[in-house]
């Protein structure tokens, strides 16, 4: 199947829409909020709820995996039939599953998640680099073939992540900040990530897998009392903001972390932050959770 690049079409939301990614996270707590039971029959009247309520509202949806994974098959079947129905409603998705492996079993969740015949296609995944960037590959060459994009965790918004991504590593080359080449050099283990993501987009530009190659970057002023200090001028691809909302993060602190979306420099964006409760905490009323995906949205873009 034929579909411009994730890139395009998620810009193409976000101008219609407003940049916030809602997170479908079905919790025990809002299911009891909502009036729903805690088992898998909740989650899917939960999940499918929320693509109704917000289709149409909102540039993209990401239900968090783990929520689902935790009733068995039931709870998987909720969120294949929560992602058909977005896919029905034209509601862009990624699947929050942040996977990372190796070799056939990269692979193999690649083709789970973003292969064209996959029960649980989403537009995009959200993976986790630290096997190495380049362990990604079948998920990162699996996305340019089929239209779809990745997010990568590079500098997540949780306190405990910086004695891992703050690290210094030695890398080789120049990657994508533009750094001199040649040799090795030191660098921090979060912007090597972005800065393997600038060079696969490099490599794509222009193509079907223009700019499929995103970032996690959280705001981490609400966590950590400062923001994420990475150059992303050279990524040319999205970029996913977790932290708005319940963890801390305000809208002004996207306006000072990332500035407008053309701020980012060399193509880089949209930039799309994350909310879930401040938003679910709405419903169920369809109106409801419409008003504050508006409210929310005219925090960010007012």
């Amino acid at each position: 199947m034929s579909r411009a690049p994730f890139r395009h079409r998620l810009r193409e939301a976000v101008a219609a829409h407003g940049p916030l990614c809602v997170g479908i996270d079905p919790h025990p707590g809002l299911l009891s909020a909502w009036g729903l039971g805690a088992d898998a029959a909740g989650v899917e009247r939960f999940s499918r709820g929320v693509v109704e309520a917000l289709a149409g509202h909102v540039a993209l949806l990401k239900p968090q995996v783990a929520l689902y994974e935790v009733y068995g098959a039931a709870g998987l079947a909720a969120l294949e039939r929560t992602l058909a129905d977005a896919r029905e409603a034209g509601v862009l998705t990624v699947a929050d599953a942040k996977r990372g492996d190796i070799g056939s079993t990269m692979a193999g969740y690649a083709r789970a998640w973003l292969a064209d015949d996959a029960p649980l296609a989403a537009d995009a995944l959200t993976l986790s680099p630290y096997l190495g960037v380049g362990s990604l590959a079948p998920a990162l060459d699996l996305a340019v073939a089929t239209g779809r994009g990745v997010f990568v965790l590079a500098r997540t918004s949780n306190p405990e992540a910086a004695g891992v991504q703050a690290a210094q590593a030695w890398v080789a080359g120049s990657g994508g900040s533009g750094a001199p080449g040649g040799g090795r050099r030191m660098r921090e283990v979060a912007q090597s990530v972005i800065d393997a993501l600038a060079d696969h987009n490099a490599a794509h530009r222009d193509g079907p897998g223009d700019g499929s190659a995103g970032a996690v970057v959280g705001l981490t002023r609400g966590t950590t009392g400062r923001d994420h200090g990475l150059d992303l001028s050279a990524l040319d691809g999205p970029v996913l903001v977790p932290g708005l909302g319940a963890q801390g993060g305000t809208p002004a602190d996207v306006a000072t972390a990332f500035g407008a979306p053309d701020a980012l420099g060399g193509g880089t964006g949209p930039v799309v932050p994350v909310s879930a409760r401040e938003v679910l905490t709405a419903g169920p009323d369809l109106g409801a959770l419409r008003a504050a995906v508006g409210a929310l949205n005219g925090s960010l873009t007012g």
